[in-house]
């Protein structure tokens, strides 16, 4: 369920303004009203104002850690053989994609060398399908790849081709050995569903999207930015 964001930010806002004003007035005396403390947190905003624009940013944070942290296994649980590098990782990278998406063609190689150069990094693919007719088609035959085992391949091969046509599908599965999904497969339309749900939970508005451990990284942003969120959640689990 979406959250109220601007609730949260507001909470921690004044959360995060009460703990200035109280590192500010250590080791003056403590307010011993509401009136002083409100007087104090105001005098402490005017003098330091650009503490509104961290607070919020900062709340923002906090609330996106929490509906990643409420949705983590679900998340983190591929569907079937949706799963690149180590499935055994210590460390996980989810990634929401569309086949007719170019950010997303461009971050193949960006994951690509994730995988290649961390050997305990697991990546799971959720197929988030939401710029075309043909990006569904291609999600469902990605999907039944995944069931047969050839889901690396052929999600290397779709995004090579560099558009989305239903022959450009069709060669891939052929050349891939990936089986034709049925035009009614209950278990394509559960997963689909699934992940527009969890999309809509994390607020996603567009692929491609990554999340590791509580954060997440909208947009093609690279190699450097996603080893550095990675070695960050590693660093943190110890």
């Amino acid at each position: 369920m979406a959250r109220d964001w601007r609730g949260l930010a507001l909470g921690a806002t004044i959360g995060a303004v009460g703990a200035g004003v109280l590192y500010a007035a250590v080791p003056q005396a403590m307010p011993s009203n509401r009136a002083e403390m409100e007087s104090l947190v105001h005098d402490y905003i005017m003098a330091h104002p650009e503490i509104i624009p961290q607070a919020m940013a900062k709340a923002q944070e906090n609330a996106v850690a929490q509906l990643v942290r409420a949705n983590k296994s679900a998340l983190e649980t591929p569907y079937a053989g949706a799963v690149g590098g180590n499935p055994r990782g210590d460390v996980t990278l989810v990634e929401f994609f569309d086949y007719a998406c170019g950010y997303c063609r461009a971050s193949v190689a960006d994951v690509d060398r994730l995988i290649a150069d961390d050997r305990n990094l697991r990546v799971v693919f959720r197929e988030f399908p939401i710029l075309s007719p043909q990006s569904e088609v291609a999600a469902r035959s990605s999907l039944s790849a995944a069931k047969a085992g050839t889901f690396m391949a052929f999600h290397r091969a779709m995004y090579a081709k560099g558009k989305v046509t239903a022959a450009d599908i069709a060669q891939v599965e052929k050349a891939t050995g990936t089986p034709h999904p049925g035009q009614i497969d209950a278990d394509h339309d559960k997963e689909l569903e699934k992940n527009v749900m969890l999309a809509r939970a994390l607020q996603l508005s567009g692929t491609p999207a990554f999340i590791v451990g509580d954060r997440i990284l909208n947009g093609a942003v690279g190699y450097d930015q996603l080893k550095a969120a990675i070695d960050a959640e590693r660093a943190k689990k110890g």
